[in-house]
């Protein structure tokens, strides 16, 4: 079912049950005909709600006159001396903890600039500390721009309002959805009018700080994604740069930050809104956030120690490296942008793991892969280069259907020799390490888009290895030659993730296969997809019926 009616108050719906921007609509109840039903009443209801007209965006640029900041001064120190000028300083950060106090640390660090862009700042304890950080910095002065993709900022607006209110502070929201009120679900529904437009997101994940530091890969804003939730976890890796890279990211950062899809806040939320009220109401609903600590380990699991205390201390180990960023144009957001091939980044990602001579180590929470990515694999299975992939299992991710997705290809792609492991849960305390580091008890997701090639050249950022990041969500990747940071992601998935997975093998007949779990003396072999029931499964597979590929 590709399509229902086409104008106001008609509806565009290229697929139902499939996983539009990320809504869960395989948890939808109901079947499939009230679904319809639902979509086109609450489409005619919704008014054809739209965007506002003519507006001012006044354009801004990274803020260059740095160099007598206090972070200029570090990152300067952090250089061994004699270093190759083109090279940058690079670090992985691993740890969800010493990941968030990272972006902490350098928003109290900061003097002139802070620019943060996201898929999604959670309306939780960390999304709550982070904004007020910011909205400190800028009581100290510093300029803030803050852009954040729309779709998950349901019933944020008063608060992002209140913090655009502040003197020296800007926010704005990329490709923002007409109807401002609802869930995530609703808002889509009733946004269905606009469907070519809204389909379109922005994936990119940027912090950077006095144009001398940044952060950059696969986290979000919100406590899953640094160790403080319950009951799951995403295990996720970032990277912290300094160096030439980092005007390349503001450049990236720039480019969002004045195109048309960019939104102020203000024109948006509820208005005839006092200033001075929404700061008040702001302030008081982050200054509980504000003041939470949370413990951070002494050392992450490749024994680094904390970005803060090295901060502190005026130098920030790091590696050197040549890195090339690699990133979506904001115009891959436009509705009538119908792309005949894969995105800028995906490209990039893919001729990468095409000039593989020896080994290619993929890690994905979501692999749906596309014709040249499937051509590929054959190319390296045909010239004997080692590939393995590693994404989650239908018990650990969070979207079943682009698991769903995925497991039509399982076969061929074993069939192809790569070697596919499915990350599982674990309740064994005792036992549990994750590369994200959170707490015991929680379920780990894997929400990390790491690429690792002949043991060199490493890829990290927002792009999942899927259709939807190929085709339709704006992404951002850092390619490194750097054999030590290849390396210690190399061995982050090999000694701890890997044995916490599923390892797939197909057994020849037809179109069975097997999970071995071999995380205990003695291999355990499932002839069925684990921890999952028939109910489900079928279910799932008649939801995939109505799917296009593409959108998942």
């Amino acid at each position: 079912m590709k399509t229902l009616l086409k104008r106001c108050p008609m509806l565009i719906a290229h697929s139902i049950g499939m996983r539009l921007m990320e809504i869960g609509l395989a948890q939808a109840r109901g079947g499939v005909a009230l679904l319809v039903f639902a979509v086109v009443l609450l489409g005619m209801l919704s008014g054809c709600a739209s965007l506002p007209d003519n507006l001012h965006r006044p354009a801004s640029q990274t803020i260059t006159d740095v160099a007598d900041t206090r972070l200029a001064t570090v990152a300067a120190a952090s250089m061994p001396a004699g270093a190759d000028p083109q090279l940058s300083g690079m670090r992985l950060l691993p740890a969800g903890d010493q990941a968030f106090e990272a972006r902490i640390a350098l928003a109290r660090a900061a003097e002139k600039s802070i620019d943060a862009q996201y898929y999604q700042i959670a309306d939780d304890a960390s999304g709550r500390q982070f904004l007020r950080e910011l909205s400190d910095a800028a009581a100290r002065g510093v300029r803030v721009r803050i852009l954040l993709d729309d779709l998950h900022a349901n019933g944020e607006d008063a608060l992002l309002a209140g913090l655009a209110a502040q003197p020296q502070v800007e926010l704005r929201m990329f490709n923002p959805l007409p109807v401002r009120d609802g869930s995530v679900r609703s808002r889509v529904l009733l946004s269905m009018h606009e469907f070519s437009r809204i389909n379109r997101r922005m994936h990119n994940k940027l912090f950077i700080v006095d144009n001398a530091f940044a952060v950059s890969g696969g986290r979000n804003i919100g406590d899953e994604y640094f160790g403080r939730s319950e009951p799951a976890n995403f295990i996720d890796m970032d990277m912290l740069s300094t160096g030439p890279v980092v005007p390349e990211m503001a450049a990236v950062f720039d480019a969002y930050w004045n195109s048309r899809h960019a939104y102020p806040i203000e024109k948006l939320a509820a208005p005839g809104v006092d200033p001075a009220v929404a700061r008040r109401r702001f302030e008081q609903s982050v200054r509980e956030a504000g003041a939470v600590t949370m413990p951070v380990a002494a050392r992450d699991s490749l024994g680094q120690g904390s970005v803060a205390t090295q901060l502190a201390a005026g130098r920030v180990d790091l590696h050197m490296a040549a890195v090339r960023v690699v990133a979506d144009a904001p115009r891959k957001a436009d509705a009538d942008n119908e792309l005949l091939s894969d995105g800028v980044v995906m490209n990039g990602n893919l001729d990468l793991l095409q000039s593989a001579r020896s080994e290619v180590l993929l890690a994905s929470p979501y692999f749906i892969p596309g014709r040249r990515t499937m051509e590929i694999l054959q190319q390296a299975a045909d010239s004997e280069v080692s590939v393995s992939v590693m994404t989650n299992s239908l018990a650990t991710t969070d979207e079943p259907l682009a698991h769903y997705g995925y497991a039509r290809h399982r076969v061929a792609l074993l069939k192809m020799r790569v070697a596919l492991y499915e990350l599982m849960p674990d309740d064994d305390e005792d036992e549990r390490t994750s590369i994200a580091e959170g707490p015991h008890g929680s379920l780990g997701r894997l929400h990390a888009k790491l690429a690792v090639v002949d043991q060199r050249w490493l890829s990290i950022g927002s792009m999942n290895m899927d259709r939807r990041s190929a085709r339709y969500n704006t992404e951002m990747s850092l390619i490194v030659d750097s054999p030590v940071l290849a390396g210690q992601v190399t061995t982050l998935l090999r000694n701890e993730r890997m044995p916490q997975s599923y390892q797939v093998r197909y057994t020849g007949d037809r179109r069975r296969l097997q999970w071995v779990d071999q995380n205990g003396r003695n291999p355990v072999v499932h002839a069925g997809e684990p921890d999952s029931t028939w109910g489900r499964r079928l279910r799932l597979s008649m939801l995939a019926t109505l799917v296009d590929e593409d959108l998942l």
